[in-house]
């Protein structure tokens, strides 16, 4: 017979939701309330039997799908981990607290904003984790777990208390692709997508992967199994996740459906399926984001998701009715700045490029271990690719908008389609009113004083409807705003400067008019990031030699990475113009900060002609800048 929640939990919940984790194990006796088996698998997207790849062997994954709910349409907040799990942990887009929404980075949590681990064990439940992190905030894993190790378990708790517990998987990550895997010769069949060329590198990643995924698959039944010997399977609602989409080129990092794309499959036994609004044994097809996955806990558990929490239950007693959106985003990427937001209803997938001027294809260093892109870049180099190979290595559209039925390669831009106006219209409205919703912190330079969830809620400090129209103008390219962007160079605020000196650059020579002011700017603003912009932006308008001084100086320049890291993406863009800043990137080259190396080493072999796509400069892992 169902459980009520609310006779269950009692005041263990009222506790838990007034004071946090404080008293980590408040139930004294049994507690009516499932165990929750969480199985993570890294970097991948749907590459699954019951999703329909007839590639695909996975049979574990597919059982589990046969017997609970398979979601068809899941999506992570962010294409890859740090973002993506800032927003599992916490239930907020990573972009409302800056600089979550970066990867790799370190966002202050501000203390009312609890994570689900501090409500579960509020509540009752021994959380484990076992064992990745990588929540890109100052949150202390050791606070908020009972155990947090590669030896954590639900074995860990009291013989009558539920579990939570948290099993990650490395095997399909995306570094396991820099080493072949056994069995890719089977695979010759593949279908490659239209945007990567068939090489034999890239056909040996996409049969590596299936292998790799197979190898994830076998130990995910093996829990499973676990589970059932421990005699636990009828009380533990299983659920299993991809944390991103990837890792194949043009995947992980990008904001198309194989890097947001993620699986979802949730297993309800019957003690519990009046915790489940869909009978087993079937498909959901309404969007769901993974930053759902924390109220959804809660839910589980019985504890309405705090106000704060961004994301939407869809399982237990505070589920919410289906989503008609879901959202990604993409700002710095490593070493790469960028800003990139999405939304998809399953069907559609709109695409807003913010920084149109810095094309899809920037070399990352760590993604450029991979045989496939490496492959890639060496046939744009050799101009062995066609129209849609190519359009990687170039600019970006302000929009794209696809028909991800028609073409899921999202090849097709339909944005100047009268016949998708009308959507196209409510989806640009959509994304704007969630930006404004979650006070996307996107907008600002990484690094300035107007970061931080707190900071960003001050209307004076962040402006955030006025900078997203001034922003939207810089993104458009359009020459009739040059009076707009040139006078909002002297804008009081200065992500408002920010965005004026952004729009001047996407114009670049467009621009010369602006010169006078920008170099005002160069030489004299606040902030960093505003003079690395506006000296960028002269260098495309005759002025180079002050615009490379004035980058260079900020490559080497003591204090925070951030202007730095983008005084050398800059550099990057501007050609052989930046082989005056030579001596200023050859000493970067040995940074103590990897992203910093990672930038400037390509970039030096670029300029003195030594580049080859197949050369690797770092190969640790830096710990955010």
């Amino acid at each position: 017979m169902p459980i009520s929640r609310r006779t269950a939990l009692g005041a263990a919940v009222t506790g838990a939701l007034a004071g946090g984790a404080t008293g980590l194990r408040a139930a004294t006796g049994p507690v009516s309330h499932p165990n929750i088996l969480w199985l993570v698998s890294e970097d991948n997207g749907p590459f699954i039997g019951a999703y329909g790849d007839r590639h695909a062997r996975t049979p574990n994954i597919d059982a589990l799908a046969r017997r609970g709910v398979l979601y068809r349409n899941v999506y992570c907040p962010a294409p890859v981990c740090a973002p993506t799990r800032f927003g599992i942990l916490t239930g907020l887009y990573p972009e409302t607290c800056s600089p979550a929404q970066h990867m790799r980075a370190s966002a202050k949590l501000p203390p009312h904003l609890r994570t689900y681990p501090e409500y579960l064990r509020g509540a009752g439940y021994y959380c484990a984790n076992n064992a990745k992190t990588d929540y890109n905030c100052d949150v202390d894993p050791a606070r908020i777990w009972d155990d947090s190790s590669g030896k954590a378990h639900w074995r860990g708790r009291r013989e009558d208390q539920p579990f939570m517990a948290v099993f990650n998987y490395m095997t399909t990550h995306e570094s396991s692709l820099f080493r072949p895997a056994p069995g890719r010769e089977n695979f010759q069949d593949l279908r490659i997508p239209a945007y990567l060329p068939a090489t034999p590198a890239v056909r040996s990643d996409y049969a590596s992967y299936y292998a790799l995924m197979s190898a994830m698959d076998a130990q995910i039944g093996t829990r499973l199994k676990e589970l059932e010997d421990d005699g636990l399977a009828e009380d533990t609602i299983v659920i299993y996740y991809s944390d991103n989409g990837g890792v194949l080129p043009r995947s992980k990092r990008y904001c198309y459906d194989e890097g947001l794309r993620v699986a979802l499959v949730v297993y309800v036994p019957p003690k519990w399926r009046h915790l489940c609004p869909v009978p087993m044994r079937n498909e959901v097809r309404s969007p769901v984001n993974l930053v759902d996955l924390a109220p959804t806990l809660l839910s589980l558990a019985g504890i309405p998701a705090p106000k704060t929490m961004q994301g939407r239950a869809f399982l237990g007693r505070h589920a919410k009715g289906p989503a008609k959106y879901a959202f990604g985003m993409r700002n710095r990427m490593d070493e790469r700045y960028d800003f990139v937001r999405t939304i998809t209803d399953g069907r559609y997938r709109y695409i807003r490029n913010y920084m149109p001027h810095r094309i899809w294809g920037m070399r990352g260093d760590f993604e450029w271990n991979l045989k496939s892109y490496q492959s890639w870049e060496a046939e744009w180099l050799a101009g062995r690719l066609d129209a849609d190979q190519r359009r990687f290595f170039g600019p970006k559209p302000f929009e794209e908008f696809y028909d991800l039925s028609a073409d899921p390669d999202q090849l097709t831009n339909l944005v100047a389609s009268p016949r998708h106006g009308p959507r196209l219209a409510v989806m640009r409205r959509a994304l704007d009113r969630h930006m404004i919703e979650i006070v996307d912190n996107g907008f600002i330079p990484e690094g300035s004083p107007a970061e931080g969830y707190a900071s960003s809620r001050s209307s004076e400090v962040y402006p955030l409807k006025s900078v997203m129209a001034l922003a939207q103008a810089a993104a458009r390219s359009d020459p009739r705003k040059l009076g707009l962007l040139t006078a909002a160079l002297r804008h009081a605020n200065g992500v408002m400067r920010y965005w004026a000196a952004t729009g001047l650059l996407i114009l670049k020579d467009r621009a010369a008019p602006a010169v006078q002011p920008l170099l005002e700017v160069a030489r004299n603003d606040p902030w960093p990031s505003v003079r690395g912009v506006a000296a960028e932006t002269l260098c495309h308008i005759g002025r180079g030699d002050e615009g490379v001084a004035i980058l260079a100086e900020r490559v080497t320049a003591p204090g925070p990475v951030p202007p730095r890291l983008m005084a050398i993406n800059a550099l990057d863009s501007i050609g052989d113009l930046a082989e005056a800043a030579m001596l200023a990137l050859v000493a970067a080259s040995s940074d103590p900060n990897e992203y910093i190396v990672r930038g400037a080493k390509p970039l030096v072999a670029r300029l003195n002609g030594s580049y080859r796509p197949d050369t690797v400069f770092t190969s640790g892992r830096p710990q955010g800048v």
